[in-house]
């Protein structure tokens, strides 16, 4: 099985590595790191360890699509030569995915039409404009499209494909091997957990984050 992550500037590191960590452990999986031109990628945190191997040009066909999210990937979704090549990829997937707001990318490229899909719950509206219908879980499974909600659902996402993909059992063996047994110290992970002064904080964070990854370099 080929999956191709696509990789771009200002995207979250986590929306990647997440997904890949599982996949990589999976006998049989080739993941290819595709990014508009092959090379450095600049994420948002700052930890400039992502680099793509291949450039849009060099990738035609995979099984799987694969597109993370960012605080702000409006320079994809408006970017038409990546649009056109995610939409020629999607043409010839068995799974289309994304993580977190990659799922508005997939809407830019009139992906989500009519199709349930998630994504960061602060995000959720964004779906909306694009035709999809917005649905607030943590992993939303329609047709071939399968979806996850913000950041480190991206595990879950994974899982959820190769339990898809092969068996409830693969997938479990999968989890087990990189120990993905979450027990976070605070239960404020969702919006109906956290306070709303909780809630009040992220969107500010978001919007800061959003602000400067708008800012030139």
């Amino acid at each position: 099985m080929k999956i191709a992550m696509f990789l771009y500037d200002k995207m979250t590191a986590l929306d990647f590595v997440g997904p890949f960590q599982v996949f990589a452990v999976m006998p049989g999986i080739e993941v290819l790191t595709v990014a508009k031109k092959a090379g450095p990628i600049d994420e948002d945190s700052g930890l400039h360890l992502l680099n793509a191997k291949y450039g849009i040009d060099d990738v035609d066909e995979a099984d799987v699509l694969c597109l993370p999210g960012g605080v702000d990937n409006t320079h994809v979704q408006t970017d038409k030569e990546v649009i056109d090549w995610i939409k020629k990829i999607d043409a010839k997937t068995k799974w289309t995915t994304s993580v977190c707001t990659g799922s508005l990318i997939l809407g830019a490229a009139g992906l989500l039409k009519g199709v349930r899909a998630t994504t960061h719950w602060a995000a959720l509206p964004g779906l909306e404009a694009f035709g999809a219908i917005p649905i607030k879980e943590r992993v939303v499974s329609d047709g071939k499209y399968l979806s996850g909600g913000g950041v480190t659902a991206g595990i879950d996402m994974a899982l959820t494909l190769l339990a898809k993909e092969f068996d409830d059992k693969t997938a479990q063996a999968i989890q087990l091997a990189i120990e993905y047994n979450p027990q976070p110290p605070f239960d404020t992970g969702s919006p109906e957990k956290a306070p709303q002064d909780i809630q009040d904080m992220v969107i500010k964070l978001f919007t800061e984050g959003a602000e400067q990854a708008q800012r030139p370099n």
